[in-house]
């Protein structure tokens, strides 16, 4: 029954065909002036907005937040502020991972096996670089960017300024996620049950920790790092210094998603099609949104809680 359920959650960690695609060294705006919030069906507790086809990745940029669309390949830039659309722009095939460098913006194509660097100001394509087959998950260091292939069970390290490849990793298998601790990173490795830490300077590895069954994303809390576990229905807290597991707390059906608001733990439970707020000091739950169908990813903007809905093509926006 579980793995009905994962039937889902395997699309969004990149389980179809792939085909290669030529780097895209030009882009086409499909909207070049700010447009109007749409407004998606909401509630009390939050506001949503219409975005491309199956939302996926999602992260902000200091004053915008842009959604990596993997049904429409394309990503979307919105004014954090308000929700309006500033700019859609063309990628690559099924964009998986975004993330911001502090200038631009980098985006995992998942059937184009490579990443994309967009100046974050207006959108243009700086650069498309080849990576490891089935890129998902992105993570900046301070200076590199790490990037998940899942179907080759590495991840790279590139050089956030050029793209230049420095350094390919072997990790465990089908690796989906990927997140830094200030010195170190981490790797999701779905189908191993494991995460594996390795140290950001040099790529060497620090070690493989025990999570549980089918772990999909990471997040860092300035101590812990936290693992959303889609089938074991929990996230788990790993203290960053040494992997010791310090909790295991049940949340949703199909937990994905988990970012770290400065106090507390968001994580996305996709088969309750809601989002969990926990207590990051001991995981106690304290409250409950509901958002839009098939939550994916969360990130969180400074003030306010962005989740990306990959059936409903929006994104919710909901009050910290």
């Amino acid at each position: 029954m579980r793995r009905a359920v994962l039937a889902v959650v395997v699309f969004l960690c990149l389980h179809v065909v792939l085909c290669a695609q030529a780097p895209i060294s030009a882009k086409r705006e499909h909207a070049t002036q700010t447009q109007k919030a749409e407004p998606a069906a909401g509630n009390a507790e939050s506001v949503a907005f219409n975005v491309g086809k199956f939302p996926i990745g999602i992260t902000l940029d200091g004053t915008n937040i842009w959604v990596a669309n993997g049904g429409s390949n394309t990503v979307t830039k919105l004014r954090a502020s308000d929700g309006a659309v500033v700019g859609t722009f063309d990628v690559g095939k099924f964009p998986i991972g975004v993330a911001f460098d502090g200038l631009n913006i980098w985006v995992a194509n998942g059937e184009s096996n490579n990443l994309m660097k967009l100046r974050a100001s207006d959108g243009a394509v700086l650069g498309s670089f080849n990576v490891g087959m089935k890129p998902s998950m992105l993570a900046f260091d301070g200076t590199n960017i790490w990037v998940a292939n899942e179907n080759s069970n590495n991840v790279m390290k590139l050089r956030a300024s050029d793209g230049a490849m420095l350094g390919n990793f072997k990790v465990e298998t089908n690796p989906v996620g990927v997140v830094f601790d200030g010195t170190n990173i981490w790797v999701v490795n779905r189908d191993s049950d494991t995460v594996s830490k390795l140290r950001a300077s040099d790529g060497a590895s620090l070690g493989s920790f025990n999570v549980g069954k089918v772990p999909l994303c990471g997040a860092f809390d300035g101590a812990n790092i936290w693992v959303t576990n889609s089938e074991s229905d929990n996230v788990m807290k790993l203290r960053a210094s040494d992997g010791a597991a310090l909790g295991n707390f049940k949340v949703g059906k199909a937990p994905g998603g988990v970012a770290f608001d400065g106090t507390n733990i968001w994580v996305t439970n996709e088969d309750s099609n809601n989002v969990m707020k926990l207590r990051a000091s001991d995981g106690a739950v304290l409250d409950t949104f509901t958002v839009g169908t098939l939550p994916l990813q969360v990130t969180f903007d400074g003030k306010n809680i962005w989740v990306t809905n990959g059936r409903s093509e929006s994104v919710s926006k909901l009050k910290r």
